[in-house]
């Protein structure tokens, strides 16, 4: 074995006792993940700060104070308006349960010709409201555990509390943790991994800045749009599609799909209905032509099936962790698979010239250059038969 190919198995074998290092603590790795996409959004800041004057402790407190206020004034804008929608959609539930039983399922009966016993309208919903108690009461003897047990809420606090003392401290030192990890990385990949950092860094900034703010406009607009419209539960509707963005056509689709139920519930007729489709086909424009061009941009460059796959895959391997950090983790494997695919492009296995078919080379179709002779062809018989040169 060459020092090099032991150099490379010795990265190798770094790499994968990190990442399965990892793969244990995920568990107890989501205040830290929190914590850090959050010094990640505020550096830019603080360094901005910095270049005015300040000092680094200073321009941290500053983003830091920031933050906390913006978190805190949400809360306390958004907790009683989501519990007042919450109370809205429980109170109107009965009126979409009879517009399912006395519209829908008739409609449904006429038109694909089912027998009327597959929609015994009762039957189904004694079994819903057994499943909905069943639930229920799995709900309630949850909680009741959790609120039991002392190390399960001591855990929740302690996560709760973790986020901004692990924010304010990893955003104070930001700048000297890049440093160290640029200083113990083996000096032979530091150009590379340097360059990749870099791509990467362009990539998550406009990810997590750009879609968070595509993410919370859309919300804004649906919202706004529903509210105006008349709807009873168009804020809920509207924060929900702009939370679901992030995947594409998810939030649409879940947004339309309420938006378009609550009106004919609500309203009955196809006015509304068509004005709920221009709503949507507005924030569908406004999101392509217009938001992501301007705050996010095409550096992501993922397929909407790619990122599907990173979400589930995220949340299957690492949980809600995998979730929250699936998509900022594909855009970086981008960046790494665009850098291989280019290494692999200047390789010699890509830029070697083949020499041709040699079952045809064999039969004189091909020459060993790979161009075409003026000899002979084997039928499917098995004899040869003579054709003319092109």
């Amino acid at each position: 074995m060459t020092h090099e190919t032991s150099r490379r198995w010795q990265m190798f074998a770094i790499a994968a006792a990190i990442a399965y290092v990892f793969w244990l603590l995920a568990p107890v790795l989501m205040p830290f993940a929190c914590a850090a996409m959050l010094a990640y959004l505020g550096d830019p800041l603080a360094d901005r700060l910095q270049r005015l004057g300040m000092g680094r402790t200073l321009a941290v407190s500053i983003v830091f104070i920031v933050f906390l206020l913006l978190a805190v004034g949400a809360l306390l804008l958004l907790i009683p308006l989501i519990s007042r929608q919450v109370d809205n959609l429980v109170q109107n539930l009965p009126r979409y349960v009879d517009w399912a039983r006395n519209t829908v399922l008739p409609w449904l009966q006429a038109k694909l010709h089912l027998d009327p016993r597959a929609f015994d309208t009762d039957r189904m919903m004694a079994q819903i409201k057994d499943h909905l108690g069943s639930i229920g009461d799995a709900a309630s003897t949850v909680l009741g555990q959790l609120s039991r047990s002392s190390i399960g809420v001591v855990m929740w606090l302690t996560n709760l509390v973790l986020i901004p003392v692990v924010t304010f401290y990893l955003l104070r030192d930001w700048d000297r943790l890049v440093a160290w990890i640029d200083g113990i990385v083996p000096r032979s990949i530091e150009p590379t991994l340097a360059h990749l950092a870099r791509e990467a860094d362009a990539v998550l900034g406009a990810f997590v800045r750009g879609q968070l703010l595509v993410m919370l406009a859309l919300g804004a607009f649906y919202g706004a749009a529903l509210t105006i419209l008349g709807l009873s539960v168009g804020p809920l509707i509207g924060m929900v599609a702009g939370l679901l963005s992030f995947v594409p056509y998810l939030g649409f689709i879940v947004g339309f799909g309420s938006a378009l139920i609550a009106s004919l519930v609500q309203y009955g007729d196809w006015n509304h209905v068509l004005i709920v489709v221009g709503i949507f086909t507005a924030g569908q424009l406004l999101e392509g032509y217009v938001l992501v061009p301007r705050l996010v941009g095409g550096k992501i460059g993922l397929h909407p099936v790619a990122v599907i796959f990173a979400v589930l895959a995220g949340g299957y391997l690492f949980g809600f962790l995998g979730v929250l950090l699936a998509l900022p983790a594909a855009s970086v494997i981008l960046v790494v698979l665009r850098y291989l695919a280019e290494r692999y492009r200047q390789s010699g296995l890509y830029m070697e010239q083949g020499r041709g078919d040699p079952l045809l080379a064999e039969a004189g179709v091909v020459d060993a250059t790979g161009g075409a002779a003026a000899d002979t062809i084997v039928s499917d018989a098995g004899r040869k038969e003579e054709v003319p040169a092109p």
